[in-house]
C-alpha cells in the first residue's frame, strides 16, 4: 500500500460518518465538542486528491482547531502515533528542548484581543479577511498599534510585534526582549509542527499570511524578507514542501532565493504575474479583487517549480535555441580574423584561441592586426597588454594603415600621397578606438576583466566580444612563486568568461627550451607550462620563423608559417604561410610556397 493510500485509509478510519466526493473527505468534526462546549459540531474537510500539494491537509468549518496534517490530527485525538502513516520515531525536533521563562504574555494577548475595534475588523474585511480569522490567529490591539503575538512552540507567548495599522513602517517590539532576535520572529510558528510530512507557507508579513489562513492555507511568516538570512532550514526539516510567497520586489526576491538554496528542493517560490506592481503582496491583491484572490493563488501555486540548482528543463533548451540563432546570424558571423585561410583551419574567432611562438616571432604583430582589423569591422576588441605599450600599438597600427614607417610618422617625412594616405588613416584609427580598447593594468584580475567586457559590450551594443592577452605568461598573479598554478587559474577563469560572457580570446603563449633550444616541429607540448593550455584551449596554434635572423636577407622576405597543433573542432594541421609586410608591422597570408 502507498503512503497516499495509507492516509486516506488513516482519515476514513477515524473519521466515522465520513463521506468521499470529488476526492475531499467530509465529516463532522469531531474536535468541536471538546474545543467549543456542546454547539453544533463544524465539518471536517480532508483534501485527497493526491495530486495537490495538499494532500491529507485537514481543517474545521468552524475554526475550532487549526488544520494540519495526519501527525497533527492524531496528537489532536491522541491517537498511538506509530499507527500514523508517515511517523519516524527517530526525528528529532529542533527547539523542543528549550527552556522558556515562566513569565509570559499570554493574558495580555488576550486583552488585547479584546481591544480590537469593529472600525479595525472593517480593515480587515476589506482584504477579505474574516473577525474569525483575526480571532484564530489571536490578533489583538493596544489601541493604537495592531498587535500580532508570537507564540513559540511551548504554546506560549513571550513577544509581540505592535504595527500600526495604516504605516507599516511604524512598528516596535514588546514584551521579553529576548524574544526579539530573528530566531524567534516566526508568527504562527506552532503551525510548523502541524504541518509536519506536508507543505507550509512561509510568507512575507503578518498580515498577508492573515489571508492565506482566510483561504485555509497552512503557514507562517516573517516581518520581513532579511529573516529568511537567520531561518535556520533545519526549522523545516520535516516539512515536504515550503512555499516562498514574498513582496514583489528585487530585494525580497533575492532574499528568497537565498534562503531557497540553503533549503534546497523542498522550496518552491511563487512568482508574480508578470507586470505586477512593485511591492505587490496578498493584502493589496487582495484589496483589489476580494472574489478572485483564491483563484490568483491557486494559480501561483499551480504555476510554482522547485526551486533547483539546474535550469529547468524549458529554460535549457530555450537557451540553446537562442544560441543557435546567434551563431546563424551576422554579428556571429562578422568574428573573423581577416586571414582567410586561418578562418577556414578555427571557424573564427571563437572560444579560446592560443597562439605560441619564439621570441621576435611576430605574435603581437600578428594579433594587433588582427585586433586593429576587427575593430575596424566595428567588433570590440580589448587588447590586454604588457609587452608593447599602447603608443607602440597606436602607432603600429597607424603605420600599416597609412602604409609609412613609423620613423615617417614620428619626422612627418612624407609626401603628398603620403600625407593623404596619413590623414585617412588617422581618422580610421581614431573611428577604431571606440571598438579597440588596450588595456595595460597590471593588477588586471577575472573580475575587473568581467567588468570591461560588460562595459564595451553596453558601449558598443554588440553582441560580441573579442579578447585579445598578450602574454598568457605576463598576466599579473599574486605569487610569482606560483606561477604555473596562476597560469592555470587564469585559464580557467578564461574558460568561465567564455561560457558566461560569450567572449573570444586571442591568447599569446610563449614556448617551451629544451636544451636551449625551441623545437623544431611544433607540437601541444612547445607551450610554456603548458599543464592546462591542451585543456583549456578550442585552438591551440604555433606560428614558427623560416628564415635566419642574422642571413642577408631582405626582411619582406621572411616567411613564417602557422601551425594548427590541436583543436576541439577542426582538424591539426599546416594553416598557411605569412609574409612580413616590411617595414609596416603587418603580414600577408599567401598560399605555401609563394
Amino acid at each position: 500500500m502507498s503512503t497516499s493510500e495509507a492516509i486516506g485509509r488513516f482519515y476514513q478510519a477515524h473519521l466515522p460518518g465520513a463521506a468521499l466526493h470529488n476526492k475531499i473527505l467530509r465529516a463532522p468534526c469531531p474536535f468541536c465538542a471538546t474545543q467549543a462546549g456542546n454547539r453544533e459540531a463544524g465539518e471536517l474537510v480532508v483534501l485527497l486528491n493526491q495530486d495537490s500539494f495538499f494532500y491529507g491537509h485537514f481543517r474545521c468549518s468552524r475554526r475550532c482547531v487549526p488544520g494540519g496534517f495526519p501527525l497533527h490530527f492524531a496528537r489532536l485525538l491522541g491517537l498511538p502515533l506509530t499507527g500514523v502513516p508517515g511517523f519516524e520515531p527517530d526525528r528529532e525536533y529542533p527547539g523542543r528542548d528549550r527552556q522558556y521563562p515562566a513569565a509570559n504574555l499570554n493574558q495580555e494577548v488576550a486583552n488585547f484581543c479584546d481591544k480590537l475595534t469593529e472600525e479595525l475588523e472593517a480593515d480587515f474585511r476589506r482584504e477579505a479577511i474574516s473577525p474569525e480569522v483575526l480571532h484564530e490567529m489571536r490578533i489583538g490591539s493596544n489601541g493604537r498599534y495592531l498587535v500580532y503575538p508570537y507564540f513559540q512552540a511551548n504554546g506560549s507567548c513571550y513577544a509581540a510585534r505592535c504595527v500600526h495599522p495604516e504605516r507599516e513602517d511604524d512598528s516596535f517590539w514588546y514584551g521579553d526582549e529576548h524574544f526579539y532576535g530573528p530566531e524567534f520572529q516566526l508568527f504562527n510558528a506552532e503551525e510548523i509542527d502541524r504541518c509536519e510530512n506536508g507543505c507550509l507557507f512561509v510568507v512575507e508579513g503578518e498580515r498577508n499570511l492573515l489571508v492565506l489562513r482566510q483561504l485555509g492555507f497552512p503557514g507562517i511568516a516573517v516581518p520581513g524578507a532579511a529573516v529568511l538570512d537567520e531561518l535556520d532550514p533545519a526549522r523545516l526539516q520535516w516539512v515536504n514542501t515550503i512555499f516562498l510567497l514574498m513582496r514583489n520586489n528585487v530585494e525580497s526576491e533575492a532574499m528568497a532565493r537565498s534562503f531557497a538554496t540553503r533549503c534546497g528542493f523542498k522550496v518552491r517560490i511563487l512568482r508574480w504575474p508578470e507586470g505586477a506592481a512593485r511591492d505587490l503582496d496578498l493584502c493589496q491583491m487582495a484589496a483589489e479583487n476580494p472574489a478572485a484572490v483564491g483563484k490568483r493563488v491557486a494559480l501561483m501555486i499551480r504555476s510554482a517549480r522547485a526551486f533547483s540548482p539546474f535550469p529547468s528543463p524549458e529554460l535549457e533548451f530555450h537557451r540553446f535555441q537562442e544560441q543557435l540563432v546567434r551563431e546563424g546570424g551576422e554579428s556571429y558571423r562578422k568574428l573573423h580574423t581577416g586571414f582567410a585561410r586561418l578562418d577556414a583551419a578555427i571557424g573564427g574567432v571563437h572560444g579560446i584561441n592560443i597562439l605560441g611562438g619564439t621570441p621576435k616571432a611576430g605574435k603581437s604583430t600578428f594579433f594587433i592586426q588582427v585586433a586593429s582589423d576587427m575593430a575596424l569591422r566595428h567588433i570590440p576588441v580589448i587588447y590586454y597588454d604588457f609587452e608593447n605599450g599602447r603608443q607602440k600599438i597606436y602607432l603600429r597600427i597607424l603605420a600599416r594603415l597609412a602604409r609609412l614607417r613609423t620613423d615617417q610618422i614620428r619626422l612627418g617625412d612624407m609626401d603628398d600621397a603620403g600625407r593623404s594616405r596619413y590623414d585617412q588613416a588617422v581618422q580610421r584609427l581614431e573611428a577604431c578606438l571606440r571598438w579597440l580598447r588596450v588595456v595595460n593594468d597590471r593588477k588586471l584580475s577575472p573580475e575587473i576583466m568581467r567588468r570591461h567586457i560588460d562595459f564595451i559590450r553596453n558601449e558598443t551594443r554588440a553582441d560580441y566580444t573579442v579578447v585579445v592577452v598578450d602574454s598568457l605568461h605576463k598576466l599579473p598573479f599574486k605569487d610569482i612563486s606560483q606561477k604555473r598554478s596562476g597560469i592555470d587559474g587564469w585559464l580557467r577563469q578564461l574558460e568561465a568568461i567564455r561560457d558566461e560572457l560569450g567572449a573570444g580570446f586571442l591568447v599569446i603563449s610563449e614556448l617551451e627550451r629544451k636544451d636551449g633550444q625551441f623545437e623544431q616541429h611544433p607540437q601541444l607540448g612547445s607551450f610554456k607550462g603548458s599543464g592546462d593550455i591542451g585543456y583549456s584551449a578550442d585552438n591551440a596554434m604555433v606560428l614558427s620563423t623560416r628564415w635566419d635572423p642574422f642571413a642577408d636577407e631582405e626582411p619582406d622576405s621572411r616567411v613564417n608559417e602557422l601551425w594548427l597543433v590541436a583543436s576541439r573542432e577542426h582538424p591539426p594541421g599546416r594553416v598557411a604561410e605569412y609574409r612580413l609586410d616590411y617595414p609596416f608591422w603587418g603580414f600577408i597570408e599567401q598560399e605555401h610556397g609563394k
